[in-house]
């Protein structure tokens, strides 16, 4: 109950704000004449003016108390300290009180506006100003803002608001407007201003819709953030996918307003025509009311729903998936592809030269869809590929050191004798089979498939291939486990054009995260560094290395200052009196508990372009030193027996360390999890 109680409320405070902030906006367009504002259509809807914006900071108090509800329990909810609690020591809370204090001063406005004794342009657009307060407060409470508080990643989502304003919004004063000058009669002449007015707010409706769809698409495109799989398989894709569907109807019933019935009414002589024009307009402008008012509803239902991204798929129902990565290289795809775009872009340009030749408008309708449903059928047959109801399955294990190198051993186990000790499909056995097997190192076989995929192929089989399936021999756990390592073993390869210099605010390696201990007793994990401080990981061998710790412990003082944590991970396991000895000296600490995990893990990324080590078993280097920003990415490698000097400056380390310390842009932390 408390739920429909909040959507709802939500619904009449959007669409009062909008309507509010579009009305202001149309009235500011239909400013032909000083006594314009005078009109009795303006007037009546002047005096919806005060009722909207009251119901907006009435909802939003609504809302807040069904959240606070939801929190705390229906009893708790009148208690002062809870409420001074949440909007006091929350994020959230402070955010609730702007949204209200805009609402308010909206309140004031709109009371200053429809008081005052005589009208003019500028007052309606300080009204119009005001309406988007609350509109760019509430966007701070959205999806976006909860992931990245920047104003990159919030300027889409306000401008889609105040767009959608002054489109939606706008339409009851077009109603209105309509309807006053209809009852003049059926034989009555449309008056100039009447269609000047409707001109020019069709003039920049267009514009205003594309640039909606525009950022619609953005912001969509933020928050699948890659899984457009989920638009058919999550609530929150379901109700996206509706919203598109019915923009689409919206948008055929604008552009059939814009294209027929307009122009009937402007370029009209007899009265009769133009009284039918304007009826015909009336009815088709309430249709797409009634439509945007349905969008709006499902607009706050999506926005209180959890993300595509975050919701996951279980099972996939459909027995295909679409995957341009897994096809495009296939023959003729391409050229299918690009024939089908064609018919597409034809289809878009037939809508155009249709109003040129004045088209009926079913003829309008026919065409251009007939040719968009047959670009459609040419298009998406030959980028499809067979799935498997795990195919978008989250995995359970992250990407950890832990699970790669239970994977490994796995690996070592039941796979090498075919697929080869480094996955090139080269095993003793892999002459005898009757397939040839992929190459998962070097091949662009992993990113052409989902996790899911290979735990499907771990678990039954692959068909038509001599591969047996492995679900009564490993749990599933050591299924996702072995999965985590051969996405290791290729991200290790792609990752061989890593150097000991930075690429300046260009990331793309996504490491194993992992968790120690210290000899010290002290215990941590990479992924706690994140926002604080850049990580030097050191896999040593000892005494081989003695040399390089010694001269890291002399730079020491100077890498402090630069905000870095060195962890150092011997590559063998050490005895007592070599711990003692590797450590004594040393300022930061050494990893003892997760080490051998950790080397099993990152000597995967070992190779470099200049020595790919793809021979035989490959060999694991001495010593081997990592730099990660403080997003957590992987962004420099220094091996000493592969890339010369490097390091061994350390003058070269502390100037790569501080060029990330300069670094302004923002980036997502890597995922957690394989996808």
């Amino acid at each position: 109950m408390l739920e429909v109680i909040a959507a709802s409320a939500r619904w009449v405070q959007l669409a009062a704000n909008l309507v509010l902030l579009g009305s202001c906006v149309f009235i500011t367009i239909a400013n032909t004449k000083p006594r314009t504002y005078s009109e009795k259509w303006i007037q009546k809807l002047g005096r919806h003016f005060p009722w909207l914006a009251f119901s907006i900071p009435i909802c939003l108090i609504v809302t807040l108390m069904t959240m606070i509800a939801q929190i705390t329990g229906t009893t708790d909810m009148w208690r002062q300290d809870v409420w001074l609690g949440i909007i006091q020591e929350t994020r959230a809370g402070q955010i609730w009180v702007w949204r209200i204090a805009s609402a308010l001063l909206l309140v004031f406005s709109v009371l200053y506006l429809v008081n005052a004794s005589s009208k003019a342009s500028w007052q309606y657009l300080f009204c119009a100003s005001i309406a988007t307060l609350p509109l760019i407060a509430g966007s701070f409470a959205s999806h976006i803002a909860a992931e990245e508080l920047s104003l990159v990643a919030i300027a889409p989502y306000v401008l889609h608001l105040i767009l959608a304003g002054i489109w939606f919004g706008a339409l009851p004063a077009f109603l209105l407007l309509i309807h006053d000058h209809n009852k003049n009669g059926r034989t009555s002449k449309s008056k100039p201003s009447e269609i000047e007015i409707l001109r020019r707010f069709s003039s920049i409706a267009l514009p205003v819709m594309l640039v909606i769809i525009l950022t619609g698409i953005l912001i969509a495109d933020r928050l699948l953030d890659g899984h457009y799989a989920t638009l058919v398989a999550t609530p929150y894709g379901w109700l996206l996918s509706g919203k598109i569907l019915l923009l689409c109807v919206i948008l055929l019933v604008a552009i059939s307003v814009r294209a027929h019935w307009l122009p009937l009414l402007t370029d009209g002589k007899d009265p009769i025509q133009m009284h039918d024009a304007r009826m015909g307009m009336k009815k088709w402008v309430r249709i797409e009311f009634l439509l945007a008012l349905i969008l709006i509803l499902i607009a706050t239902v999506i926005a209180n729903t959890t993300p595509a991204k975050h919701a996951g798929i279980e099972e996939w129902i459909f027995p295909f998936r679409f995957s341009v990565e897994a096809t495009w290289n296939k023959p003729n795809v391409a050229l299918q592809v690009w024939s089908g775009v064609a018919i597409l872009l034809l289809a878009v340009l037939a809508i155009q030269f249709g109003r040129l030749r004045r088209w009926t408008l079913k003829r309008l309708i026919a065409i251009p869809s007939l040719m968009f449903v047959s670009g459609v059928a040419i298009v998406l047959p030959p980028l499809t590929i067979e799935a498997y109801p795990e195919t978008y399955r989250k995995p359970p294990a992250p990407f950890d050191a832990i699970s790669i190198s239970n994977g490994a051993a796995l690996y070592m186990q039941h796979c090498v004798e075919c697929h080869g000790p480094q996955g090139m499909g080269n095993g003793i056995k892999s002459r005898t089979l009757s397939t040839k097997l992929p190459d998962l190192l070097i091949e662009p076989h992993i990113v052409e498939h989902t996790p899911g995929d290979f735990y499907n192929w771990i678990t039954y089989g692959m068909k038509n291939t001599d591969m047996p399936g492995y679900a009564d021999k490993m749990s599933e756990d050591d299924r996702w486990d072995l999965v985590n390592y051969i996405h290791a073993l290729s991200r290790g390869y792609q990752a061989r054009i890593l150097s000991p210099e930075i690429i300046f605010e260009k990331v793309f390696a996504k490491p194993p995260l992992f968790s120690f201990n210290k000899h010290d007793g002290s215990q941590g994990a990479l992924q706690e560094f994140r926002e604080r401080k850049i990580v030097l990981l050191i896999l040593f061998s000892w005494p081989q290395s003695q040399e390089r710790l010694a001269q890291l412990r002399q730079a020491y003082d100077h890498l402090q200052q630069q905000n870095i944590e060195i962890l150092a991970v011997p590559t063998q396991e050490l005895g007592i009196d070599e711990l003692e000895q590797a450590s004594a000296a040393l300022p930061f600490s050494v990893v003892t508990q997760g080490a051998p995990e950790i080397v099993n893990s990152y000597m995967l990324w070992r190779r470099t372009l200049n020595h790919p080590d793809i021979i035989g078993r490959g060999k694991n280097p001495e010593h081997i030193e990592f730099l990660f920003d403080k997003n957590g990415y992987l962004r420099a490698r220094w091996i000493p027996s592969r890339d010369q000097s490097g390091w061994s400056d350390v003058d070269v380390l502390i100037r790569q360390v501080s060029q990330l310390n300069r670094e302004q842009a923002q980036f997502p932390f890597p995922e957690d999890h394989i996808r």
